[in-house]
């Protein structure tokens, strides 16, 4: 399996992996966004989805594995951490696709990108994809899975947690419209089908946030689903031989694996 570090903009944290898969196979490639959570905090990094990278580059996708800069360093903070996954998300334009062999830069699924985002991941996963429209110049996304995701930044029944205070920078009630122009559930539908993955057992962030997000973008017209994963808790997301991970492989179409 190849891996390439490629940049999307100027500063340290702005760049991503991208995995090509060992055996794309005969037909169009699917092309796969990762966005790591971990507190929106440079205590977590791109790397904890390594793991998830390499599973799905094998079962024959393309995935762009991306950082961006978090709570912790220069540039960090809202709304500059989540400009920096619509730049990500952006770089499939250019970067990631000059980056791709020819024999397989013509047969990736350009019009079908699936995005991926685990906890704070899942906020700017779905937040990213709200803002662009579900497109880039070149690329349309038409799947986002939020995997135990903050949904709901505004969290109506109850405190922010530290967090989500440093990301912003200002409490909810010192900035109440910042918060609502960050929170996933507060966005305008997309062009994009959002998948909700989370498990039974999450004590991080119960499951009731997916529950309520997909009844209330739904309302709104989102097409939306909730998938609840039984037995499983918050970081199984990142742990390829989870049911939790499984779930996320079923979504997104791709073969199973008979064994680790």
């Amino acid at each position: 399996m190849k891996r390439v570090k490629l940049a999307y903009g100027e500063r340290n944290s702005q760049f991503g992996h991208l995995y090509l898969p060992p055996a794309p196979g005969d037909g169009p490639v699917p092309l796969v966004v990762l966005v790591h959570g971990g507190y929106w905090s440079t205590e977590f990094a791109l790397t904890i989805e390594s793991a998830i990278a390499r599973d799905l580059a094998d079962r024959g996708a393309i995935v762009w594995n991306i950082e961006y800069r978090r709570v912790g360093e220069d540039g960090g903070g809202w709304p500059r951490t989540g400009n920096d996954v619509i730049a990500a998300l952006s770089a499939l334009d250019a970067p990631v696709r000059y980056a791709l062999p020819e024999d397989i830069a013509g047969r990736v699924a350009w019009s079908d990108v699936s995005v991926i985002g685990h906890s704070a991941g899942g906020q700017l996963a779905v937040w990213a994809v709200s803002r662009l429209g579900a497109k880039t110049k070149r690329a349309a996304v038409t799947t986002v899975i939020a995997q135990a995701a903050a949904l709901d930044l505004c969290f109506r029944d109850r405190p922010a947690r530290p967090s989500l205070r440093a990301l912003m920078g200002a409490s909810i009630a010192q900035a109440p419209q910042l918060y609502a122009d960050a929170s996933p559930v507060d966005q305008p539908p997309f062009p994009a089908h959002v998948v909700a993955i989370h498990g039974d057992l999450d004590t991080s962030l119960p499951a009731e946030i997916s529950r309520d997000y997909v009844r209330r973008a739904s309302a709104a017209g989102q097409s939306a689903e909730l998938i609840i994963v039984a037995g499983e808790g918050h970081d199984v997301f990142v742990d390829p031989r989870s049911r939790g991970h499984l779930e996320t492989v079923r979504v997104l179409g791709l073969p199973r694996r008979t064994k680790y």
